[in-house]
């Protein structure tokens, strides 16, 4: 499942977050790659430590946990501190899988989804589309500033090459409680329907039915 998550940073905050980055240090993302990602990848990364690292990681992880899109599709266990990712013409990232497992320190999480909070304007960059590989085809992301995608981390994805402007986005990976991608797409229609259900009838006996095989289901399939 591919799902967009509208507004994660209303306008202000998505300014305080540029003022934020625009005077810090990047450094080659290809730093943090593996033997195969460093081969197709060229951007630049925030550096470790950065001023204000620590408050521009609330600002954009508080909203995006607390977003019901979010909560909704991820059903998160464990999310990383994002990375902050700039793209400026000429460098991109080719058709990759991200690694299973991530963390250090004796912290370690499954990389089941991907989200990228995309932080510059569509208008602000030629080219650098996210691409993922899905078995209905390509599907080409660029959201509006403040917006953000996920999806599965193991469908092949790229970055297509910047050719004006710069591309800047948070990128975190998320374990989730369900393991499996389909299902949490099967859950996350279930819980829309639900949702809808409770507006238009709250006390129907088919309100009540979808919420037991949605919470039923949570229960059969949660990956504790």
């Amino acid at each position: 499942m591919l799902l967009a998550i509208p507004g994660v940073l209303k306008a202000d905050e998505l300014a305080l977050a540029r003022t934020w980055l625009a005077g810090a240090s990047f450094v080659d993302g290809r730093l943090s790659a593996g033997a195969a990602a460093r081969r197709v990848k060229n951007n630049q990364e925030l550096e470790a430590g950065a001023p204000d690292l620590e408050r521009l990681n609330r600002l954009v992880m508080g909203n995006l946990t607390r977003h019901p899109v979010y909560r909704g599709g991820a059903l998160p266990l464990h999310a990383a501190s994002p990375l902050y990712v700039r793209y400026r013409p000429g460098m991109g990232y080719g058709d990759h899988l991200d690694d299973p497992i991530m963390g250090a320190d004796g912290v370690m999480y499954r990389s089941d989804i991907a989200v990228t909070v995309f932080l510059s304007a569509p208008d602000e960059y030629d080219g650098g589309e996210l691409v993922v590989r899905t078995p209905y085809g390509d599907q080409v992301v660029k959201s509006a500033a403040g917006d953000a995608v996920l999806y599965p981390a193991g469908n092949i994805h790229r970055v297509n090459p910047v050719t004006r402007g710069e591309r800047l986005v948070a990128v975190t990976w998320v374990q989730s409680l369900v393991r499996d991608a389909a299902r949490r797409e099967l859950l996350y229609g279930l819980n829309t329907a639900w949702e809808k259900l409770l507006q238009t009838a709250p006390d129907a006996p088919e309100t009540a039915q979808v919420n037991a095989a949605y919470l039923n289901l949570i229960r059969m399939w949660t990956d504790l």
